[in-house]
């Protein structure tokens, strides 16, 4: 078997699955311009079980005179908007990130563009839902000076003695976001409520990803039974959408590249999880939310329940704080770091971003952690890539040889075959010797790229001089020309095929790849430069060496 040919095959197989990654990524539905869209199209959601008691029909929706009235709240992270109607968060902008298509704005998470709307209300006989008009309490309506919390208070409606109150609560320092329904039950009859808690957005990716690279947006929930379950926009659509529904833990959000919202009931408490398809909405949207019971209000009773928000970035140490039990300072969020999606090899990608996380703590620039990073794992491989540059080292040597068998066995392919396998025999050449350990090592590459690609700790992260975002394409395409350079060396140190395809076509590859990853991040592509410029060394190296040796039985033998 001649060894280019594996080689080949896996290089072919790794271009087809980027090429896929991309047409996934292009044949999503194209963005819309914004409009707007009320929340009152999505009616309020009934639990298709009694999670505690018999409910009677969720209210009628009551008017808005004016449905686009916010109010802002400010913290030291991020600042929010929150309707009048239905006291949805409608909007959240983060401080520390930047728009990915205008560095001058900041990023917003949730947002009217996309349709992107965290809801939440009761379900109940006189109880308000996401459509009710909501006044605002007064109060301070930003985190200032050394306060810890800030408080927004909407008041629903009076309604048949009960009066309902929905309290936001920002913490310093925290993404995470209390939200509590008050029950003051001033009426004559006993209140057995529901909450539902939801997000709503519409089906496109969000803006200003690289076309080469395909990371997943949609609904995701997770349960102890199940685990971490991903649903498509698609299935929802369908009504095709598989997930456990039912639980006594468990939380669900809206995930996409580098973001995340969930909403995160407290354990224990008996949940419903849904989705469904938006009706007449102006463009595709989904909600997916959960369902949780109130306790009961008694008249004359005052009763409560809250259930957090995060939102924001898909920092791990933050996710991995949160999923700690609440007696080690978490929420028990169990499995919320799952949302940093490493695919397939996350039991490989999840300690490689460990190291690199602690590289960065010591060298504090994370284009510097990704070179150092590489470097030590080029070094945890070299036994393995020095028998690999040994092995077609060893076939330069013999190349010579094996063209002058192939011109006199050149019509005699079985012949051929056996001479060469002889002639590898006698030289102690293993055909496979170049290949078998670059497809060792192939799963932890792969793994680092996933890595990289999921950190949301690169993004927006500068280098040195032109390189101000490590998750975007490098502006002036100066990573990947390199790129470039460094593969059309590694095709010359390496034994030219005697097959004249299969030497053109190693010679293409450099190309071929070269032209995806322009448009990759440009800490993917560090990555690949730095990895490339080290296996160079090696490989010359180790190729003078074996080259010096073999030279004077080349020329006794041919």
């Amino acid at each position: 078997m001649d060894n280019r040919r594996l080689l080949l095959l896996i290089i072919f197989s790794f271009s087809l699955v980027m090429l896929w990654d991309a047409w996934q990524k292009y044949s999503q539905p194209k963005a819309v311009s914004p409009a707007a869209v009320s929340s009152a199209e999505a009616p309020a959601p009934q639990p298709s079980v009694n999670l505690h008691a018999p409910l009677p029909a969720a209210p009628a929706a009551v008017a808005s005179a004016d449905k686009s009235e916010t109010v802002m709240v400010r913290t030291d992270l991020f600042v929010a908007e929150v309707a009048k109607q239905g006291g949805d968060l409608v909007r959240l902008e983060f401080n520390a990130y930047k728009d990915s298509q205008n560095k001058t704005k900041d990023f917003a998470l949730l947002e009217a563009k996309h349709q992107y709307l965290a809801q939440s209300g009761l379900i109940g006989e006189s109880l308000p839902n996401h459509k009710t008009l909501f006044s605002t309490a007064s109060g301070n309506r930003e985190l200032a000076g050394d306060a810890k919390t800030v408080e927004l208070r909407l008041e629903a409606p009076v309604s048949n003695g009960v009066k309902v109150t929905k309290i936001y609560t920002f913490t310093r320092g925290s993404y995470l976001i209390n939200v509590t329904h008050e029950i003051e039950n001033g009426g004559e009859k006993e209140i057995a409520a529901h909450a539902y808690y939801q997000l709503q957005r519409d089906i496109n990716a969000p803006e200003g990803e690289s076309s080469m690279v395909s990371t997943f947006t949609g609904p995701a929930v997770y349960t102890e039974q199940e685990k971490y379950q991903k649903v498509a926009f698609a299935d929802i659509e369908k009504g095709k959408a598989k997930f456990i529904s039912k639980a006594d833990n468990g939380w669900i959000a809206m995930v996409q590249h580098y973001f995340v919202a969930a909403w995160i009931p407290e354990a224990g408490l008996p949940r419903e999880f849904y989705m469904r398809k938006l009706e007449n909405s102006i463009h595709p949207a989904v909600s997916a939310g959960v369902i949780v019971p109130a306790p009961v209000a008694a008249p004359g009773a005052k009763v409560a329940i809250s259930v957090p928000i995060y939102a924001g970035p898909q920092i791990q140490v933050i996710l991995d704080q949160l999923a700690k039990p609440k007696d080690e300072g978490g929420i028990g969020a169990q499995g919320l770091p799952l949302v940093v999606d490493y695919g397939w090899l996350t039991v490989i990608a999840a300690p490689i971003f460990w190291c690199l996380e602690a590289i960065h703590k010591v060298v504090g620039n994370w284009g510097w952690a990704i070179v150092l990073l590489t470097v030590a794992i080029k070094l945890l491989f070299f036994p393995l890539s020095a028998a690999s540059y040994k092995s077609m080292a060893k076939m330069r040597t013999v190349t010579p040889r094996l063209t002058a068998l192939k011109e006199r066995y050149g019509d005699d392919r079985q012949k051929l075959n056996q001479e060469m396998m002889a002639l590898y025999k006698r030289e102690k050449i293993n055909p496979l010797g170049g290949c078998l350990p670059i497809a060792v090592q192939i799963p932890v590459f792969i793994a680092l790229y996933w890595a990289l690609l999921g950190a949301v700790e690169i993004r927006d992260a500068p280098w040195i001089l032109w390189i101000s975002d490590l998750s975007a394409a490098d502006p002036y395409y100066v990573l990947p020309v390199i790129m470039v350079v460094t593969m059309l060396i590694q095709t010359k140190l390496n034994p030219t095929p005697p097959d004249p395809i299969q030497a053109k076509v190693m010679m293409m590859m450099p190309f071929i790849f070269g032209a995806m990853f322009f448009f990759f991040p440009a800490g993917l592509v560090l990555y690949w430069v730095v990895n490339n410029l080290l296996s160079i060394a090696q490989q010359w190296q180790i190729t003078r060496m074996i080259e010096s040796g073999g030279k004077a039985a080349n020329d006794s033998k041919v």
